[in-house]
């Protein structure tokens, strides 16, 4: 099995993790998980649903700026038992992503050997990996989604800044939801930004506009896990 770091033969070899690239990919196995939450050794939290059929739908949930892995969980594990979906939670290294921080790098890095680690746990279909996000999340979610298209055929950010992808694989479908009072990021110079830009590059994009500030209402999560997976 290949390390975090190596590349798969469909990676261009000057791509990694200083560029976003995320290497690991679902496998064949026929591991299974019991229903929970438990801590990987990658750092991060891996929440298993309760199905009638071993969830095969994976979405990375990446918190906001100074939270942690059990928030971004909270927000929509209520959803993952309806959707049989398992949830990774990454924990970043400083108190927000390396893309912000400082750039790509140890959080991809981290967050690769979860996803490894992940993989050889339970069995993922391929297609059905998502990567979601809140605030400086949303943010690092969008980036990563159009860097590794190739993986994340779903993107689910909740109240984005911004995007700096340095490469572009794929091609993701996206939904975007944004408080019209948020006073942390401002929908104007926000969202309202980013979703013009993604579809003008021929992304799909679902957008959704609520009255309220800064946060995941209840419906709006509810809304883009329906959203995920009805697809």
């Amino acid at each position: 099995m290949p390390t975090p770091e190596a590349a798969p033969a469909h990676t261009h070899p000057a791509e990694g993790a200083r560029h976003g690239r995320l290497t690991a990919r679902p496998a064949l196995t026929t591991a299974t998980a019991e229903p929970g939450t438990r801590r990987l050794t990658g750092q991060a939290l891996l929440h298993v649903p309760r199905t009638t059929r071993p969830p095969t739908r994976l979405a990375v949930v990446l918190h906001g700026a100074g939270g942690t892995a059990g928030q971004a969980l909270n927000w929509l594990s209520p959803y993952a038992d309806t959707a049989a979906a398992l949830l990774l939670a990454p924990q970043s290294i400083s108190s927000t992503w390396d893309m912000i921080a400082s750039g790509y790098g140890p959080d991809v890095t981290r967050l690769n050997a979860a996803l490894h680690e992940t993989f050889t746990r339970t069995t993922v279909e391929p297609g059905r990996v998502a990567v979601a996000g809140f605030s400086d999340g949303a943010s690092y979610a969008i980036s990563l989604g159009v860097t590794n298209g190739d993986l994340f055929t779903a993107v689910l950010a909740f109240s984005p800044g911004f995007m700096a992808p340095l490469v572009r694989h794929g091609r993701p479908r996206f939904y975007i939801s944004h408080g019209t009072d948020d006073r942390v990021l401002p929908i104007e110079r926000c969202s309202r930004r980013l979703v013009p830009r993604l579809r003008k590059s021929e992304y799909p994009v679902t957008y959704e506009e609520f009255t309220g500030g800064h946060e995941i209402p209840a419906p709006t999560a509810a809304d883009a896990m329906r959203w995920w997976t009805q697809e």
